[in-house]
């Protein structure tokens, strides 16, 4: 029992997964910090597009056909 606690006590890769744990964490924060910065700007765009879309959809006549020609 005593050579398991003196086993663990000198392995190192427990430490080093806690490390790369602890690293993938302070990533997933600065990921969401700088998503939410942005979120904001992002949306303002989008809904731009989207509202001139809109416009630009109800100014072709909306008829709803293949756009192709009738005789």
């Amino acid at each position: 029992m005593r050579n398991f606690f003196e086993r663990l006590l000198s392995e190192e890769r427990g430490a080093t997964a806690i490390e790369y744990g602890l690293i993938a964490g302070l990533i997933a924060v600065v990921i969401i910090g700088a998503l939410t910065v942005t979120g904001t700007s992002l949306k303002s765009v989008f809904e731009s597009v989207s509202g001139q879309l809109e416009e630009v959809a109800g100014n072709s006549g909306g008829s709803g056909g293949s756009g192709a020609a009738t005789p």
